[in-house]
């Protein structure tokens, strides 16, 4: 018999994020493959998981097509070594593709109908640039339902900029200068490096290497570096390429476990889901999202803002973070949050980057046990914001000295 179940976030790993174009490190790998190493890798971290038992794997990507289309969850399971009886699909929900992966197959498991799920993402958006093989529909634009400018992720962000007058270029150069040093604070201390899976990659001469490390970051960054900077999406504008996310490949997987599957293979997981939510605004300000869909999340949860004790944002462009902060009233450097960088500095492969949030706020969470929820939210192109809450297992009780 099917019984609610509680969701449990049991493990998660990502391939190193590089950047995407003919320079980039993957750009001779597949992107399939990128998810086909993410999985294996998972799976080889988690030995004492029957892999007959994987009840469904979802994989995200935002376009679908070429070696990021063929139903990836089950093209990607079957090229893993999965056995032939675990089913998969594809899930597409833009920049929360992976977040969406989680959220689905957790609900599947909390109404008790899946014991054990794999959820992640990919992008190569070397191979696959953001839009380019999409045609929107006429009407968007000839209706007014829609500015021409929503399709345009950099001219959303200017956007943010224009409806908060006091969400200053300083407050985001500052922002993304941070998220630089943050996430080479986490290198040097040996915090990211135990999540990723090193991924065989071949040179324009065929020469063989291994990405062990993600390419795009930018350690050295100065706010003289960022002041200087052209801003591509408006002239005299406030976004800049060291206040947005690169254009990043990569993949992402998680393993998704329910109560029963936790007790009967003795798992030890790493968060439990405490509530999701998705939520639509303007797609013209797109960046706002992640402000209703927290808001819904938290009232879901039962729970306000002053609960949540770590905070792992996608750092799409500094400025949508910023304005998030801003609503709640968090400053810009509050320790809570991205304490070990972010998109800025990582990347951000679209429909990968939610489980990449997940797998850093799992993380830290075994490091704090003062903490007892999190939080992981992002933008979404056209207008939407998704937010998963958090608990720590490890969570004690104990104020921090």
């Amino acid at each position: 018999m099917a019984e609610i179940s509680d969701v449990f976030f049991v493990d998660g790993v990502r391939t190193p994020f590089g950047r995407a174009g003919e320079k980039g490190m993957y750009w001779n790998t597949r992107a399939d493959d990128l998810a086909v190493k993410a999985t294996i890798g998972l799976m080889e971290r988690n030995g004492d998981v029957p892999l007959d038992r994987i009840d469904d794997v979802a994989i995200a990507a935002t376009s679908q097509t070429g070696d990021q289309g063929l139903t990836l969850g089950r093209s990607v399971a079957i090229l893993a070594g999965l056995p032939q009886t675990v089913p998969g699909l594809a899930v597409e929900r833009m920049c929360a593709g992976a977040m969406t992966s989680v959220t689905t197959m957790g609900a599947s498991i909390g109404v008790g109908m899946y014991d054990l799920a794999l959820a992640g993402g990919v992008e190569h958006m070397g191979h696959h640039p953001i839009g380019g093989n999409a045609d929107p529909n006429p009407r968007f634009v000839a209706e007014k339902m829609v500015d021409p400018g929503a399709l345009n992720m950099g001219v959303t962000a200017e956007r943010i900029f224009d409806r908060f007058p006091h969400l200053t270029k300083e407050r985001s150069d500052r922002f993304g200068m941070l998220s630089q040093h943050k996430v080479q604070a986490a290198y040097d201390a040996g915090k990211i490096q135990p999540d990723l899976v090193p991924v065989a990659i071949k040179d324009a001469d065929g020469a063989w290497g291994l990405a062990t490390e993600d390419e795009g970051r930018r350690p050295q960054t100065t706010m003289e570096d960022l002041a200087n900077l052209k801003t591509p999406f408006r002239p005299h504008g406030r976004v800049t390429a060291g206040t947005s996310s690169p254009l990043t490949d990569g993949a992402t997987m998680s393993l998704l476990a329910g109560s029963g599957a936790v007790k009967e293979f003795g798992l030890a997981p790493k968060m439990r889901m405490v509530s999701f939510a998705f939520a639509g605004v303007q797609p013209e300000i797109m960046g706002i999202g992640p402000i209703p869909s927290t808001e819904k999340a938290l009232k879901k949860a039962g729970l306000t803002i002053d609960d949540i004790g770590l905070f792992e944002l996608n750092e799409a462009f500094a400025i949508q973070v910023i304005s998030l902060l801003d609503h709640f009233g968090i400053a810009d450097d509050d320790p809570r949050v991205n304490a070990w960088g972010g998109a800025i500095a990582l990347g951000h492969p679209l429909a990968a980057s939610g489980v990449r949030l997940m797998i850093q706020l799992a993380a830290q969470f075994a490091e704090r046990p003062d903490v007892r929820y999190g939080l992981t939210a992002m933008c979404v192109g056209l207008g939407q914001g998704g937010s998963v809450i958090w608990e720590n297992p490890y969570f004690d009780g104990k104020k921090r000295k």
